[in-house]
């Protein structure tokens, strides 16, 4: 279900969202739902990476097991060089 919630613009910034609104024939509230879904996804993607990365910094503390330097230029340079190959384990 939709909610209505408020928010407080200056008016700089009322302006810039109606005439950015005219510029590309959408009203300012869709631009602000849309900047806010953008947004939202984005940060929600970086939040997944940062729990993923602490989850194999946590591993490889436990573990001590990492991706040899050698082989993963190796890899970037076949990437590189559009030979596929799976990345490295």
């Amino acid at each position: 279900m939709a909610e209505t919630q408020g928010i407080r613009l200056d008016d700089k910034t009322r302006d810039r969202l109606k005439r950015l609104g005219e510029q590309r024939d959408r009203s300012p509230h869709w631009l602000m739902r849309t900047a806010i879904a953008e947004y939202l996804d984005r940060e929600e993607r970086y939040e997944e990476e940062r729990r993923e990365d602490m989850a194999r910094w946590e591993r490889y503390q436990l573990t001590g097991e990492a991706v040899p330097h050698k082989t993963v230029a190796k890899w970037l340079s076949d990437t590189a060089h559009g030979k596929a190959a799976p990345c490295p384990r």
